[in-house]
C-alpha cells in the first residue's frame, strides 16, 4: 500500500497581510496528479485543515475540491482535525463522505475504532486521532487523569494499542497507521510550531507514547522532521513564515508491504513563491545588482542602517513588489558600553536623557541627533510639565543657536 503523508494545509491563512488560498490551491492540484501517476492508495491529512475554527465561505471550495479530486485520482483520504479546526465543523458530513471514501475523524469517541483499507496483503487499519484538548475531553473518559497533552494522547494511543492487539491476536498480519496532531519529542521549538498548544509553553508528547503502529503520521510541525524511521511529520504543503524558508514543501510518501514498513520517501511539492531575506543598509538594498533576481520572491528585508529611514517599505516595494515585511538590525550589534536596556533606562535623569537612551540602546549607540533634541526641547508635553507659560504663549528652548532653525 502507497501512503501520503500530509498536514497543515491551514486553508484560509494569509501570508503578512496577502491571501494564499490560490496559491494553495495550485499546489494542491500538483498533489492530486502526484497521487493520480505514483498510484497512491492512500491521502493522510494529519490535521489543522483549516486555519480557523470559523472559516470563510470561500475556504470550503478549496477544500472540498482538493477532496474530491484525490478521491478521482484512486486515492481514499484520511482526515483528522487540529487544534485550528473546529471538530464540529469538519466532520459535521463525516458520516456520509466515509461512505464516498473520505474518512474524518473529529469526534474523540472514535478513538480506537480505526478505519479499515485493505490491499493485496489484507486490511490496514489507520488510528485517527483528532485534537484532544485535555479539558474538553475528561468526560470523555472518566477517572482518567487527563491535564496534558502528554496525559491525553498517551491515554489515546493505549486505546490504539489494545484494539491493534485484539485484532493482531485474531489476524496476525494486521498492519497499522497511527494519525495524531500534537508536538513530540525530538523536536526542537524552533522547528516550526505554529502555536504553543498549551498556554505558557509546550506540552510534550514522548515518543514511547507512539509505540505499537508500523507508522505514525503526525502533524503540527511545519516543517518536515523524522523523529524515527516510522515516527515522522510532514510539514506544511505552502510556507507560512519566514523562519521556515530554508524548509522543504512536501509530504511522505509512506509504503507497507505485507511485513509492515517497507519504505518511505520524500515527495517534494512546488513552491508558489520563493522566500528570501535581504541583510543590507536601504541604499544596499535599493542599488546592489544582485538583489534584482529576488523581485519576484517574497522577501523579509533586514535594515542594517543605524537609525530608521524614512518611508523604507514603499521604497522596498518599488523595487521588490512583494516586499512583505522588514526588521530593523543595525549594523554593529551590541552596543560598545555593554548595557542593557533596563540599565540604560534607568540612568537616565530627564525626558530628553530616556529617549536618548532608549534610541541609543536601539540604534547600536547612536543616540538623539541634534534634530532630535530640538524636537524634543520644543515638546509642548514637556513645557507643560515643567511649568511653561501657558500654551498660547510661543516658547522655544534652544541648545545653541546653531542647532536649529525657526
Amino acid at each position: 500500500m502507497k501512503i501520503l503523508h500530509t498536514s497543515d494545509w491551514h486553508i484560509g491563512r494569509t501570508f503578512h497581510g496577502h491571501n494564499t488560498l490560490e496559491a494553495l490551491s495550485s499546489v494542491l492540484e500538483v498533489m492530486v496528479q502526484e497521487v493520480r501517476v505514483r498510484e497512491i492508495d492512500v491521502v493522510i491529512v494529519a490535521g489543522d485543515v483549516f486555519d480557523s475554527a470559523t472559516p470563510a465561505a470561500a475556504c470550503y471550495p478549496v477544500l472540498a475540491g482538493a477532496l474530491s479530486r484525490l478521491r478521482e485520482a484512486g486515492a481514499q483520504i484520511v482526515v483528522t482535525s487540529g487544534n485550528h479546526d473546529s471538530a464540529a465543523r469538519l466532520g459535521f458530513l463525516a458520516e456520509f463522505t466515509a461512505g464516498a471514501g473520505i474518512h474524518i475523524v473529529t469526534d474523540p469517541a472514535s478513538v480506537g475504532r480505526p478505519i479499515q483499507i485493505d490491499d493485496a496483503h489484507g486490511p490496514v487499519l489507520f488510528y485517527g486521532i483528532p485534537y484532544l484538548e485535555p479539558a474538553m475531553v475528561r468526560a470523555q473518559w472518566p477517572g482518567v487523569v487527563l491535564r496534558t497533552q502528554e496525559q491525553t494522547i498517551t491515554h489515546a494511543m493505549s486505546l490504539v494499542r489494545s484494539d491493534l492487539a485484539e485484532r493482531r491476536g485474531a489476524e496476525p498480519g494486521v498492519r497499522a497507521v497511527a494519525i495524531s496532531h500534537c508536538f513530540a519529542a525530538g523536536i526542537e521549538p524552533s522547528a516550526g510550531v505554529e502555536r504553543d498548544i498549551q498556554s505558557g509553553g509546550i506540552d510534550v508528547v514522548p515518543l514511547s507514547a507512539f509505540d505499537g503502529p508500523d507508522y505514525v503520521a503526525l502533524g503540527h510541525i511545519h516543517g518536515r522532521a523524522e523523529l524515527t524511521p516510522r515516527v515522522r511529520y510532514s510539514g506544511a504543503p505552502l510556507f507560512y513564515s519566514f523562519s521556515e524558508q530554508h524548509k522543504a514543501r512536501g509530504a511522505w510518501l509512506v509504503e507497507l508491504d505485507a511485513a509492515g514498513l517497507a519504505d518511505v520517501s520524500w515527495m517534494p511539492l512546488p513552491i508558489p513563491r520563493a522566500l528570501v531575506t535581504l541583510t543590507g543598509t536601504l541604499d544596499e538594498l535599493l542599488e546592489r545588482e544582485d538583489f534584482a533576481q529576488h523581485r519576484d520572491d517574497w522577501v523579509c528585508a533586514v535594515l542594517t542602517d543605524a537609525a530608521a529611514p524614512i518611508d523604507p517599505m514603499r521604497k522596498l516595494q518599488a523595487r521588490f513588489p512583494w516586499c512583505a515585511t522588514l526588521m530593523l538590525r543595525p549594523a554593529g550589534g551590541e552596543n560598545a558600553d555593554g548595557l542593557d536596556y533596563g540599565q540604560r533606562v534607568r540612568a537616565a535623569t530627564s525626558d530628553t536623557g530616556l529617549v536618548g537612551a532608549v534610541l541609543q540602546h536601539v540604534r547600536a549607540g547612536e543616540g538623539l541627533s541634534n534634530d532630535e533634541k530640538c524636537s524634543s526641547s520644543t515638546s509642548p508635553q514637556r513645557r507643560s510639565r515643567e511649568g511653561a507659560p501657558p500654551r498660547n504663549r510661543r516658547v522655544w528652548a534652544i541648545s545653541s543657536p546653531s542647532d536649529c532653525r525657526l
